[in-house]
């Protein structure tokens, strides 16, 4: 009979990070250090670590006046000043640096 965790056991072999949770008694994956091994424990269910995903980055040129109070762009042009990086997992703001 083929093992309830085969395939990640092969992925943990192969490199893979491996995060880990109790069922039923948590929502927190809790991750191994490469040095340990996972215990493939039948109460308990893994997999692959996600990849976090990456910080988004928008440049702005603000400006007062009209009905219109700044241009943003995924990239910079001559008139950006500022540039917001922002969470790639949540899309809260991470900083903001004024480059002009």
């Amino acid at each position: 009979m083929r093992h309830k965790h085969a395939d990640l056991i092969h992925a943990w072999a192969e490199g893979a990070e491996i995060e880990c949770r109790e069922i039923c008694s948590s929502d927190m994956w809790t991750g191994y250090h490469k040095s340990s091994s996972p215990q493939w424990r039948d109460d308990f269910e893994y997999r692959i670590k996600p990849t976090p995903k990456p910080d988004v980055v928008w440049y702005a040129s603000p400006r007062i006046g009209g009905d219109m109070c700044a241009f943003m762009s995924k990239i910079p042009v001559a008139e950006s000043n500022l540039k917001l990086t922002f969470d790639g997992e949540t899309g809260e703001l991470k900083s903001a640096e004024v480059i002009k």
